[in-house]
């Protein structure tokens, strides 16, 4: 079974009679616009037949001294690593990010944090413990400096 070549006007029609609204259907190609504020242009292969997208790592380049953080997970990341100062308790640094949520906080802040090595735990061994507390490592101390 071949693909069929269907024009633009096809699609947007085809599109909107299965959402019934022209307003979605505007919103439905915008994905690679805004692909394109975040990534460069070299994140994108074209050729004929396909479109390959790589997309940089989250994860550290540990052969540099600073911490490389992909843009999608900057912002929460910088917010922790701008609040965190000594060892912090997770209600202390709830209240510096001004958060209520312990799964938010340990989902889209610490977890990502952790990854990147930039904290740690004042108890290692204990990670559960009531007493457990967070601090920047070197790597943390030196990506503040940069923030």
């Amino acid at each position: 079974m071949g693909l069929t070549y269907m024009p633009e006007t096809n699609r947007i029609e085809y599109k909107q009679k299965l959402t019934g609204d022209l307003g979605l259907v505007e919103q439905l190609g915008s994905g690679v616009p805004r692909i394109l504020d975040v990534y460069s242009r070299d994140c994108f292969t074209f050729s004929d037949n396909f479109l390959r997208m790589a997309f940089p790592s989250p994860e550290m380049d540990y052969s540099r001294d600073t911490p490389q953080v992909t843009p999608h997970d900057t912002p929460h990341v910088d917010q922790l690593i701008k609040v965190l100062e000594g060892d912090m308790s997770r209600d202390e640094i709830l209240e510096a990010l001004d958060l209520s949520d312990r799964k938010n906080l340990r989902e889209d802040y610490l977890n990502l944090a952790f990854a990147a090595k930039l904290i740690e735990y004042t108890l290692p061994d204990k990670p559960k413990s009531k007493h457990q507390k967070y601090r920047l490592t070197e790597k943390g101390k030196a990506y503040k400096k940069i923030l």
